[in-house]
């Protein structure tokens, strides 16, 4: 029974309904392929160090001021304490934050020795074998 003086609901909604429906039947391969093109980049870009290096910062507010974490970037005045300039640090997993600034002398010699410990640590293979080049950070030399 239909109460009002309304419009009797006929309504056809089956009507093309293929064209509205959206299906994604081929999200599992491109699942796949997605992961075979990550494997294969990584495989392509061999001996990457697993994470960057950042700096240790000091927390901002009274809250966190006594405790110490991984900041953004190194500014560059401790890029210039470890002799490193910037393209050649991003080039070597370091990261760089141009616009930070350094407040304390403390926090500077720690990210500066961090760097150097970094520095002494890395082993950069040559391009081509038997063709070391000398830099800011040498070549090994294969014997």
């Amino acid at each position: 029974m239909v109460k009002h003086n309304n419009v009797v609901p006929n309504a056809h909604f089956h009507k093309d309904w293929q064209s509205y429906v959206k299906t994604w039947f081929n999200q599992p391969a491109r699942k796949q392929r997605r992961r075979k093109a990550r494997s294969l980049k990584l495989a392509q870009s061999a001996p990457v160090p697993l994470k960057t290096l950042r700096p240790i910062v000091q927390g901002q507010t009274i809250r966190y001021c006594s405790k110490s974490k991984t900041g953004r970037g190194f500014s560059l005045e401790e890029l210039r304490g470890a002799n490193l300039t910037a393209q050649f640090a991003r080039s070597i997993g370091i990261k760089v934050d141009h616009r930070r600034r350094n407040k304390s002398a403390e926090t500077l010699q720690r990210n500066v020795q961090r760097l150097e410990l970094f520095k002494s640590k890395l082993t950069l293979y040559p391009l081509k074998a038997g063709k070391p080049k000398k830099g800011q950070v040498n070549d090994a030399v294969s014997s």
